[in-house]
This record gives structure tokens, sequence and C-alpha cells, in this order.
């Protein structure tokens, strides 16, 4: 029994954690005149977002090398997929990125396509 209640608290903890960090997001890529947030973002049409990179992998989607990331901003995901690239300088896993382009769905995920793109500090 105590090592249920054990587990529970370490759960308890790392969700306040991923809560705070989504927070700490919110506030450090807030909405202003020039960004959207991911969550709030509409469809099709153009934006501009920041956000960090959780994961960055390359998947090839018919035959074409594509670069694949994960950008998050605290009130959502959204993946940047840049086809034909296998490597970008900089693009890494904990790196901040603004990224402008037009979001689609496919399989019912959030994913713009070659954006245009800048490292941030």
């Amino acid at each position: 029994m105590a090592e249920k209640s054990r587990l529970r608290r370490s759960i308890s903890r790392w969700a306040s954690t991923d809560d705070q960090h989504a927070r700490d997001l919110r506030k450090e890529y807030g909405a202003d005149a020039e960004h959207d947030l991911i969550g709030e973002a509409p469809d099709r049409e153009r934006v501009t977002l920041r956000g960090t990179l959780r994961t960055v992998t390359l998947r090839p989607r018919g035959g074409v090398p594509a670069l694949e990331a994960e950008l998050y901003d605290g009130t959502g995901t959204l993946t940047v997929i840049w086809l034909g690239r296998r490597r970008i300088s900089g693009v890494n896993p904990g790196r901040s990125v603004e990224v402008q382009g037009r979001i689609g769905r496919h399989d019912g995920q959030r994913i713009m396509y070659n954006p245009r793109y800048e490292l941030m500090p």
C-alpha cells in the first residue's frame, strides 16, 4: 500500500512539473501582434509561431527524405516538416524556433510543410 502512494506522489510531481513547464512556455511565447499561439492558430491561414522543438527525426515521405520536428509552445503542438532535407544545422531538440507558414491537417494531425524558420537564442 505504501508503494502505491509513493508511486502516486511521483506521478503527481511529474504532472505538476509538466504543467509548470507549459505555463513557462506560454509566458515566454505568448501571443502578440506578430505571433500566434499554436493551440489557437487557424488552419490554412498564414501564421507566425514560436516554440521549442521537442523532437527532430528523419522520416522519408514517398521516397523523399523529410526532416520532421514537433514544435511546442505550452498551448499545443505542431508537426513541422521540411521535405527534401535530411538535416538542418541548428534544428535540434530543445532549440527555440520561429516558423512562418500555413497549417494543414494530415490524419488528424496539424502539420506545417516547408516553413520559413528562424532559430532563436
